[in-house]
């Protein structure tokens, strides 16, 4: 037994936020788990030696400013991780280890709003082909992701909001996803997925404060604080699709009249090209005739970023981030759309606000979302039973170096 204080529980703090360093990081190099982690470089070359000798951790030799280094990850076969994205349209799942590789990916067509059941079926079905297909044990899963379009319930860790997923409404998808899986399931909404996704592995890398503004059927946005996602005591944060533009304007799905998203959203900004190009336009036809000349095309593509300018700007005033990061297939537009959004914040947002805002898209497509997945598992995960595996932590190595 451990007491508090003791030498041990000393050796066994100094082990976790080892592992939950790397863990959040991926890849570490000694120097930067000392910086991160607070401890002396003689207590972490001394507990990597002893990650290593019991199979956590993988160290190679690598270089770091010009310096050789020791890079450290943990070990590919310590365990791993389960990413599940629904979309509006589709079913995206990911196997990834906790070195942050993804090992396999597919996708496949889905109308989430058909049924739940349906769709958990489907979820079950394609987790277990691509389990199969890496080749790994199931006793193997420490965690799954799950990405859901609508919000959360923070309390009840039910789905709200039966405007966004009518049949939907009322579910714990956690609950539903853990009995059939049979590991702990860790939810969120697609927008604070995507901005972990792109924070971790894409265009939000090296940042501490950004904001994922995500447009597709709705618009969300995830933000980042310090580091961490905010979600609000009511997991509502980031509902920045319902900003009011116009009190006068069309009514949205809300309630509301006039909000960001009757401006912004594919739902209502396809039918304004209908009369012109036909009922079966989709937003992502519309970013493709945009980027050929199409003239009516461009001009909703640029009204659009334009309107969602004004949205940034607001969240620019309010919480002042470093970086906006814009995804859902509008961001395919690139250049289109990046223009008139910065022109908008540089016209509504504080002047010192919009000088430090770096406005871009998001590089990992639509991907962003189930590595969101994967990254949330990996940032929620314990490392106590990583630890335990390997009967790491439980007595006093002979030689302890002091934290720094």
């Amino acid at each position: 037994m451990q007491t508090p204080g003791s030498q041990s529980s000393l050796h066994r703090a100094n082990l976790e936020r080892v592992v939950r360093a790397v863990r959040l990081a991926g890849s570490l190099t000694q120097a930067e788990i000392a910086r991160a982690t607070g401890l002396s470089a003689a207590t972490v070359s001394n507990i990597v030696r002893e990650l290593k000798e019991a199979g956590t951790v993988e160290v190679i030799d690598t270089s770091a400013g010009g310096r050789r280094a020791r890079s450290v990850s943990l070990s590919g076969d310590a365990g791993i991780v389960i990413g599940v994205d629904f979309g509006h349209t589709h079913l995206r799942v990911a196997v990834g280890n906790l070195a942050h590789q993804v090992l396999a990916e597919e996708s496949e067509p889905l109308d989430v709003d058909a049924s739940w059941v349906d769709g958990f079926d489907r979820a079950e079905a394609l987790v277990g082909r691509l389990i199969e297909g890496v080749g790994v044990g199931r006793d193997k899963v420490i965690g799954v992701g799950l990405g859901v379009p609508g919000p959360i319930d923070v309390e009840s860790g039910t789905l709200g909001s039966t405007a966004i997923l009518p049949g939907w409404a009322g579910i714990n998808p956690r609950q539903e996803l853990s009995q059939r899986l049979g590991v702990p399931v860790y939810v969120d909404n697609d927008a604070n997925l995507g901005a972990l996704g792109e924070l971790v592995w894409g265009s939000g890398r090296g940042v501490k404060d950004l904001a994922y503004i995500k447009v597709a059927s709705g618009v969300g946005a995830g933000l980042v604080i310090n580091g961490q996602i905010y979600r609000g005591p009511g997991g509502t944060a980031g509902e920045i699709g319902h900003i009011t533009l116009d009190e006068s304007g069309p009514v949205c799905r809300c309630g509301n009249r006039g909000c960001l998203e009757t401006f912004a959203a594919a739902r209502y900004v396809l039918p304004l090209l209908e009369s012109s190009h036909g009922p079966d336009l989709t937003m992502e036809r519309v970013v493709e005739l945009a980027r050929d000349g199409d003239p009516g095309c461009r001009r909703v593509i640029t009204d659009v970023g334009r309107h969602i300018g004004s949205g940034v700007a607001s969240l620019c005033n309010l919480l002042n981030p470093s970086r906006v990061v814009l995804g859902g297939s509008l961001a395919e537009a690139g250049e289109l759309v990046l223009t008139p959004i910065r022109e908008s914040v540089g016209r509504y947002a504080i002047p010192s606000a919009a000088r430090q805002l770096s406005v871009l898209t998001g590089s990992l497509g639509g991907r962003a979302e189930v590595l969101g997945a994967l990254a949330l598992v990996l940032s929620e995960m314990g490392d106590s039973t990583l630890l335990a595996e390997n009967g790491l932590g439980v007595r006093a190595p002979a030689v302890m170096s002091s934290v720094r």
